[in-house]
């Protein structure tokens, strides 16, 4: 039902660091170098290049021409901008997945969510991040519109930093647990509507968690920094 890739040192080098700079490790404005990166992790600098061009695709750094990386951030109104168009989407694959799983689909589901009360159970954080990737994706697949399931990745690429981040609200992981049991048990019963419904109500619940354990408001950050889209307009100040 979902789709695996290997992961390459360049995808795990651009996790470590949006997790940075999502936690106000790396401040907006704080230089990556190339080189520090490479020694940092044990590399050559061809992994680092890619994970810092990955940075730039997510919104979390920018390259200027000739002068490096730069660390940026999401504004309080971008970040809930992408939240916004994120529930929708995910919203969308909940509905056509009680109206196109098949059987063995559905219980194909069932069962992945049987396995993250195993996470919970065992208080397993890091376990249940990559359960709840898992289970996202089985139901971007069971919309069966393969554009759809693209553009969710897509925007899932985007707040995938700010999205792992919940987990580390208290109780989180059980409640998170919960909200997919409501999504689950409508798409089990076909009903489309109570499934939009469940996720809309599911990435809602993602927004606040993230909001609650981020280390500084976003718009304490935005004040340090200038926002993505000011950034971009102010590009020739580099």
């Amino acid at each position: 039902m979902t789709k695996h890739t290997k992961r390459t040192q360049a995808d795990m080098i651009r996790e470590i660091l949006s997790d940075r700079i999502v936690h106000g490790i790396l401040r907006p404005g704080e230089a990556l170098d190339e080189m520090g990166l490479a020694a940092e992790f044990g590399v050559s600098r061809t992994p680092i290049r890619e994970a810092l061009r990955q940075l730039e695709s997510i919104g979390l750094a920018r390259s200027r021409p000739h002068r490096g990386t730069i660390v940026t951030n999401v504004s309080e109104s971008e970040l809930h901008d992408i939240f916004r168009v994120m529930g929708e989407l995910e919203a969308l694959c909940a509905r056509l997945s009680a109206e196109a799983m098949t059987p063995a689909e559905c219980e194909a589901l069932s069962h992945l969510h049987a396995r993250g009360a195993e996470f919970v159970l065992s208080g397993d954080v890091d376990g249940y991040r990559a359960h709840n990737e898992q289970f996202h994706d089985a139901l971007y697949a069971g919309s069966h519109n393969s554009f759809l399931e693209e553009t969710t990745r897509s925007v899932r690429r985007r707040l995938a930093p700010f999205r792992r981040m919940q987990f580390e609200a208290l109780h989180r992981i059980a409640n998170s647990q919960r909200e997919h049991g409501d999504v689950v048990a409508a798409i089990l019963d076909g009903d489309a509507d109570r499934a939009a419904d469940a996720m809309h109500r599911h990435m809602s619940i993602v927004e606040r968690a993230v909001d609650r354990v981020s280390p500084t408001p976003h718009t304490a950050r935005s004040e340090r920094a200038p926002s993505i889209a000011a950034a971009r307009s102010d590009s020739g100040s580099f």
